[in-house]
């Protein structure tokens, strides 16, 4: 049993903690803990029970993480550990992640990038998991990419290469770099005009300074944030339409999400779209290759001298001689990995530490101020259904517990509550907590209080596991 006594300062209540049982254990689970303050010392037969030093949250690491970013981790709180292991969060990269690499134990997933597509989100929202990202992390690296993408393209600097290693091989290169230069003609930026189609991080970025390089820019984004809208250039024209965006435009800059399914974004580069270009428009697309129909891509640049630029590699374009395809070099630099281990690392503590959620794909942003140092805080999380806030809050009335601080964010089918509480009178912690976590609706409940790792319940099909 988790007793919890509390006793009364300055006009209020200072809570401490003492456990004096074990609760029941779910497979592949932590063992409830014998006292706040520590894990129990029964583990699964699985686990070594040496990997788990009481006192701390476990992080689990699929690909290689930027060290930069695991540095953000103090080590007298957290344990880094690589592979499916047993652990309190998840940070991975490109890893596919399966949900059966997700342990009953895990309370957060965050991806070092923007994209979640090797996430399963929508099984973890089920589960009560919040599913984590960087965004802007690497808005940056992929501008830059994006602007070597546009002069590439302006002056067949890939061709041009290919064609002096050829002369080199034969003999002729010095002979022929004064004859030949002719054959790679191109135009300067100066004076054309850059559609960005999606004004996020990248895109803004993008606008920003190809504008300073003396182009004109045209751009579209039906969500426009004011973070994003702050960092176009004042001279851009916004138009309501991705035809109207591209009309006129020499250069094209695709920078909006995928989205699968209907009234998603896959093929949304298409023969409509593609139909309202110049004939010697230049596409360049970093954001992801479903994003462009490919049979139709090909059919333009087959009619004309358009031209198309990707780091992702595509059956139908890869080597058509208009084309420059590489490998998905986007995020691949060193800071952009050290940026975005460092903000999701950054993202999980804040959750792990405080309940606090930023920067997550399937829950709602939600912050709170710091817990009263004479409170626990309680977090839950239950399916987003009517009377599930009232039903919760009757809980900490039922054990004479006052509130003085909470809120309830909703995002789609997942509600999440932060609250913070103090009481005059000795209650059982164990059982307010197990009557939190199995009210039907409620997926999972933490008592953050000062214990890394401590604390956490999931309700399973009815079963209270910690």
């Amino acid at each position: 049993m988790i007793a919890l006594s509390a006793a009364s300062r300055n006009g209020g209540a200072a809570l401490a903690t003492k456990i004096t049982s074990v609760v029941a254990l779910c497979p592949r689970a932590f063992s409830a803990a014998s006292d706040l303050e520590s894990f129990s010392a029964e583990w699964n037969a699985d686990h070594d029970e040496e990997q788990y030093k009481p006192g701390q949250f476990h992080i689990q690491t699929f690909n290689k993480i930027s060290a930069q970013g695991l540095k953000r981790f103090p080590q007298d709180s957290y344990k880094v550990k690589e592979g499916n292991v047993n652990s309190h969060a998840i940070l991975l990269r490109s890893h596919k992640l399966q949900e059966e690499e997700v342990d009953i134990t895990v309370r957060a997933i965050a991806r070092c990038g923007a994209g979640t597509n090797n996430v399963p989100v929508a099984r973890m929202t089920e589960l009560g998991i919040p599913v984590f990202n960087t965004p802007g992390a690497n808005a940056n690296a992929v501008k830059e990419l994006v602007l070597c993408g546009i002069l590439l393209a302006s002056r067949r600097i890939v061709d041009g290469v290919n064609h002096m290693k050829e002369l080199g091989s034969q003999g002729l290169a010095k002979e022929r770099v004064e004859k030949d230069k002719a054959m790679f003609g191109g135009r300067e930026l100066k004076g054309k005009t850059l559609a960005v189609i999606g004004l996020g991080h990248i895109g803004a970025a993008t606008a920003r300074d190809a504008a300073a390089l003396g182009m004109n820019i045209a751009g579209y984004d039906p969500g426009l944030s004011i973070t994003s809208a702050l960092m176009l250039p004042r001279s851009i024209g916004l138009s309501d339409s991705i035809a109207g965006a591209v009309a006129g435009a020499d250069y094209i800059s695709v920078n909006i999400p995928y989205i699968k399914g209907e009234d998603g974004t896959h093929g949304i580069i298409g023969k409509d779209v593609i139909s309202h270009c110049k004939p010697d428009a230049v596409f360049l697309n970093f954001a992801r290759g479903e994003l462009v129909d490919s049979v139709a891509m090909k059919d333009f640049l087959n009619k004309g001298d358009g031209r198309y630029v990707s780091d992702f590699p595509d059956d139908e374009l890869w080597d058509h001689k208009n084309t420059v395809i590489m490998p998905h070099l986007g995020a691949s630099t060193g800071e952009a990995e050290d940026e975005a281990a460092s903000m999701a690392a950054d993202t999980i503590r804040e959750y792990l530490e405080t309940g606090t959620i930023r920067n997550s794909v399937n829950f709602p942003s939600t912050t709170l101020p710091d817990r009263p140092v004479d409170a626990i805080r309680f977090t839950v999380v239950n399916r987003n259904e009517p009377g599930m806030l009232a039903q919760i809050t009757d809980k900490f009335g039922k054990f004479n517990l006052n509130i003085v601080q909470q809120i309830n964010q909703s995002r789609s089918t997942v509600a999440y509550n932060v609250i913070d509480v103090v009481g005059s009178d000795d209650f059982d912690l164990k059982d307010l907590h197990k009557e939190l976590t199995l009210m039907d609706g409620v997926l999972s409940s933490r008592v953050i209080y000062n214990t890394p790792g401590a604390g956490y319940a999931r309700n399973v099909d009815g079963e209270y596991c910690i």
